[in-house]
């Protein structure tokens, strides 16, 4: 009997190698290698035989039409906007999140809302009964159509139903459940993971049907497996949030069909996951007044305004080397923007403890919550308390300048819709706002302004 052979796949870019490597040659990532066995020679990859390949002819690009894709919608308004509008047949959509943040309660009320719509749906589980399914959707709500069901994890069945029954959308839960026979390596394995995702991705082109797979994260917060996976589908999503918390983001990192700074917002609730239709409002709910190191900032998350507390605790150290902290921002551009007020303002933060949250368990890199961050240390060194009804953004530089950010004038529209009164934006920026009666529009230059506004009330021409 012949031994089997067995080769080293890389988890991150999928480099094969007949050896253990610490470096990947391709992708330079560290200690990603994982042994998998080789499959059986004369079939392919995915368990056919090898043919011979047919020459293919180019095409010119002012022979080939284009069409408006026309997307169904999930019934699920949150879902649709970071989806781009909607689902569109033939795509492959990733699915990821921790354990229990609702990745199949979210899949199994899209099911219920395209049943509704008379779509046909099959629902493929690799790790619930179906006497299991019955008893969340029981929980989510009458299902006024019924809906099809399938417990398999042998992808070969999986591919037969499909193709028998003809559905419009499928949903795979989970990726990492499914396997082929033709490898001999166990379900969840590279080998096994890729060849299942490239399986479901020809189906999906081949038949124009639109496929969920549900993918669990590492504890590094991606999605286990290769990470070549990420790149094969068409869309990429991740469920964001505490699993302990009611709130939940459901964020686009890969869209080929739509924008990828759209988040869509849920609260999970008795029923399940519940749209939350103005997220400024919860973000905000709760927020003490007349507190110092509580400031209001505003992001923008693709076309919507998002209005959330940017919190800060600046004390006295009691270690040698004082803690900087950073919830919910980037740590380092923390400690830039703590640098720049110690050097243009010349605030002794260095025998400081440095605490900085962003409130409501969102995640924002952007730029224009600088100058937030900046009032709030400011705001909390001082104990000076920002006015309630204030509003800040703002980029800000290492020279302490306050640089211009974009869509400064929906951001301020926004902040007057919800009650504000004063709104501090860049100087830069004051040119596009329109005079608003309702709103006090204060420009900033640099940090010297803003500190002068936090503890007078007022900033020097």
């Amino acid at each position: 009997m012949a031994k089997s052979k067995n080769i080293f796949f890389c988890q991150e870019c999928g480099y094969e190698s007949a050896k253990w490597l610490g470096q990947c040659p391709a992708c330079k990532a560290w200690n990603t290698f994982v042994e998998e066995p080789t499959i059986g020679k004369g079939s392919t990859a995915s368990g056919g035989i090898r043919h011979q390949a047919k020459a293919s002819e180019p095409v010119l690009l002012s022979s080939v039409h284009s069409s408006d894709e026309k997307r169904r919608p999930t019934g699920i308004s949150e879902f649709d906007r970071v989806l781009g509008g909607g689902i569109v047949p033939g795509s492959l959509v990733l699915v990821g999140g921790d354990p229990g943040i609702g990745k199949s309660t979210l899949l199994l009320q899209m099911s219920r809302c395209l049943s509704e719509q008379s779509c046909r749906t099959i629902y493929v589980s690799g790790e619930e009964s179906l006497q299991q399914i019955r008893l969340r959707a029981d929980r989510l709500g009458v299902f006024k159509n019924d809906l099809a069901m399938l417990c398999e994890t042998n992808l070969d069945v999986i591919q037969e139903t499909i193709l028998k029954y003809k559905p419009e959308v499928v949903i795979i839960d989970s990726i990492q459940t499914m396997y082929c026979e033709d490898i001999s390596s166990g379900a969840g394995s590279v080998s096994q993971v890729r060849e299942a995702t490239s399986v479901l991705m020809q189906l999906a082109k081949r038949e124009n049907i639109a496929i969920f797979i549900v993918g669990h994260v590492t504890k590094e917060g991606v999605v286990a497996g290769p990470r070549v996976l990420e790149h094969m589908v068409d869309t990429v999503l991740y469920f964001e949030g505490d699993r302990h918390a009611s709130y939940r983001l459901l964020r686009a990192v890969k869209n080929r069909f739509g924008s990828t700074n759209e988040i869509g917002v849920f609260e999970m609730c008795s029923e399940g996951l519940a749209e939350v239709k103005n997220p400024s409002e919860f973000m905000l709910s709760g927020r003490p007044e007349g507190t110092a190191g509580s400031v209001v900032a505003c992001a923008m998350e693709g076309t919507r305004p998002l209005m959330l507390e940017v919190q800060a605790l600046v004390c006295q150290t009691n270690f040698q080397i004082p803690r900087r902290t950073a919830a919910g921002t980037d740590y380092n551009r923390v400690n830039l923007l703590l640098a720049v007020l110690e050097k243009r303002l010349g605030l002794k933060l260095a025998g400081c403890d440095a605490y900085i949250n962003l409130a409501g368990g969102m995640r924002l890199n952007e730029p224009a919550i600088d100058l937030a961050i900046v009032a709030a240390v400011i705001s909390s060194y001082r104990n000076a308390a920002v006015e309630s009804d204030t509003m800040i953004f703002g980029e800000v530089g290492l020279t302490g300048e306050v640089r211009a950010v974009s869509q400064a004038e929906q951001r301020v529209r926004e902040a007057e819709k919800l009650g504000f009164k004063v709104c501090c934006i860049p100087q830069s920026n004051m040119k596009y706002i329109r005079n608003n009666a309702g709103i006090r529009v204060i420009g900033i230059r640099n940090v010297k302004d803003l500190y002068d506004f936090i503890c007078t009330g007022r900033v020097s021409e």
